[in-house]
């Protein structure tokens, strides 16, 4: 059976020594941030994750969630009374304001625990976490009114929330949606239509669920600029605020998926439902987007927990698993046979997965930090670029953790062998649900394009500019430092790497818009290796200095340096593959004509 141990040393290491949050009294949310009030609270985050959420991961999978003759839906066995040790230790609104029941602690708290949860129960975090999303989007868009009735029963857990975009025949190109929103008389609107693919759209574990919706009010303009988002909960509110008669949403269907089995993914029919105008008539996309946001960082998330517990697993596997004998001659010569991480092909396999969740999960921290610098800095332009940080940075984490998250969890279903692809063992389950990541909230290929088309361009390419500067000046800073040139070195190649390519795509792209799309992939990659080696290099210079003073546990910080190495030696290399990639253009990619496919 698997297995999951979450990693505190390594976010205190990340927290601490790397990021250095203990000085960032600046930020009125981070006035808290002791080291013993992290400790406690990263503690207290892995003591649920691998107590509560995790015992009931493999059964849920096994379970899956049924809807009933009433269009209810039932959850996996052990899983409401898991969710609720979850909201009853105020996990949903830790990073929610003060004013509405939240604790107002940082969003980089929020995100380090976070893996922990993803990485014991994906498909049961994925109820509270789509909540964050809704949650965010009625703080940003709603009214006074509409904070003070959903907010704080939302934070609370007793409501829970969901975001519905996608329809039968419109995913990407949300112009085509044809839900439409009819005005009332009170100032509410009937919603109808039809809504697929809604994670969390229906279950039992709260007293009612908040689904924001977008629609098409009668006479909007067709396209995105018709687009509106409405608040449809599932039972009309009574005097008091509290949950009444239903409304005319329900459950028409649960999707049957590869994998998350216990989410409710499901079909949404809304037949004259009550809604709720939210953040203007026809602004619809703006007050979504801070929804995607939200979420498209929570799943580069995922894809870092599910590649993590993967690796746990198979680096125990091998370490007990005996077959053949070391290459250089037994190894263990008083046993039948060797373990199999003796040999180095396996360790290439940990190793690798090693080396880019390290770096994710410093990357995703990193990043979390500049959220919160974007939202609470005093200081204009300190905001401004930090929100840049984050705009380049999301379709990175999104499009390259979730990428690899699928590939490391395949690649630690390989350590097993045969063994991996029986469902006992549990990897068939990493490897089904990392898959989803790479799809939802915007596939892969979308981030790519994302990043490429609006990311790189947007202000005159002011955050991609100030990104390169930073990490040429880490380089230059640090290129005398013995200690820390060969990491220096890689990554100052793999920078210009990625210098070389950005400069190509901004003369090639603009004349030839299939020269970007042929290119966006790689160069998402080629991104995610350049800032992944660029925290590599952060790790080193925070281990070395550890190592320096005689300060701390020198196993660990030594077992840094040599990941990090084979980091810069065997995967930051894939540079020069990607630049080679991207150069070559779009045109081989769209010569053949569409009926020889």
């Amino acid at each position: 059976m698997p297995v999951y141990r979450a990693p505190v040393r390594d976010t205190q290491f990340i927290l601490n020594e790397v990021l250095g949050v203990q000085s960032r009294n600046d930020l009125p949310s981070y006035a808290e941030m002791s080291n013993d009030t992290v400790e406690a609270i990263l503690q207290e985050g892995a003591k649920l994750a691998e107590q509560t959420l995790f015992p009931v991961n493999y059964s849920g999978d096994r379970e899956g969630c049924e809807r009933l003759p009433d269009a209810s839906v039932k959850v996996p066995q052990g899983f409401k009374e898991a969710y609720d040790q979850y909201c009853a230790g105020g996990w949903v609104g830790l990073a929610a304001p003060e004013e509405f029941g939240g604790q107002g602690l940082p969003y980089l708290l929020h995100a380090a625990v976070g893996e922990y949860m993803s990485s014991a129960n994906m498909a049961l975090m994925m109820y509270p976490g789509l909540t964050q999303g809704a949650i965010a989007a009625i703080i940003t868009h709603g009214t006074d009114e509409q904070k003070q009735t959903y907010l704080p029963k939302m934070i609370e857990g007793r409501w829970s929330g969901t975001m519905n975009l996608t329809e039968p025949h419109c995913g990407t190109d949300l112009g085509l949606l044809r839900t439409k929103a009819v005005p009332q008389a009170d100032g509410s609107y009937k919603i109808t239509g039809s809504k697929i693919f809604i994670s969390a759209g229906e279950h039992g574990m709260t007293d009612n669920i908040i689904h924001l919706v977008l629609a098409r009010i009668e006479g909007a303009p067709e396209g995105n600029k018709g687009i509106s988002l409405f608040i449809v909960p599932k039972f009309n509110l009574d005097a008091n605020g509290e949950a009444g008669t239903r409304n005319g949403v329900t459950c028409g269907s649960i999707e049957e998926k590869m994998g998350i089995h216990g989410n409710s993914t499901c079909v949404m029919n809304y037949d004259e439902a009550t809604g709720f105008l939210i953040g203007g008539e026809n602004k619809g996309l703006r007050a979504m987007f801070t929804m995607m946001n939200e979420a498209r960082l929570g799943v580069a998330l995922q894809g870092l927990s599910i590649a993590e517990t993967a690796y746990q697993n198979a680096a125990d596997y091998a370490r007990e698993r005996l077959q053949g004998r070391a290459l250089t001659g037994a190894a263990y010569p008083d046993k039948k046979a060797d373990p199999i991480i003796v040999h180095p092909d396996i360790r290439r396999s940990l190793l690798t997965i090693r080396a880019f969740n390290e770096a994710g999960r410093a990357l995703l921290l990193s990043t979390a930090l500049q959220s919160d610098i974007a939202h609470y800095s005093g200081d204009e332009a300190v905001r401004e670029l930090a929100d840049d940080h984050v705009g380049l940075l999301t379709p990175v984490l999104k499009g390259v953790l979730t990428d690899k998250g699928f590939d490391h969890a395949v690649m630690a279903q390989q350590v097993f062998g045969g063994h991996g692809y029986i469902e006992e063992n549990g990897m068939s389950q990493y490897v089904r649900d990392a898959r989803i990541t790479m799809i939802y909230e915007g596939a892969n290929g979308i981030q790519a394009l994302d990043l490429v088309g609006r990311k790189l361009p947007a202000n005159g390419g002011r955050a991609l500019m100030a990104y390169f500067k930073e990490i040429g000046d880490f380089c230059e800073e640090n290129r005398a430092d013995e200690a820390l040139s060969f990491y220096t070195k890689h990554l100052k190649k793999g920078l210009n790497d990625l210098q070389t390519a950005s400069m190509w795509l901004m003369q090639n792209a603009m004349a030839k818009p299939d020269n970007a799309g042929a290119a966006s992939t790689d160069y998402m990659h080629l991104f995610g290796l350049v800032a992944f080696g660029y925290m590599w290099a952060k790790m080193v210079k925070a281990a070395q200095t550890k190592l320096n003073a005689g300060d701390g546990d020198k196993a660990y910080y030594e077992t840094k340096l040599v990941t990090a190495r084979f980091y810069m030696e065997r995967i930051m290399p894939e540079t020069q593959l990607r630049l080679a990639r991207i150069q070559t253009g779009a045109d081989t990619l769209m010569t053949l004509p569409e009926d020889a496919f």
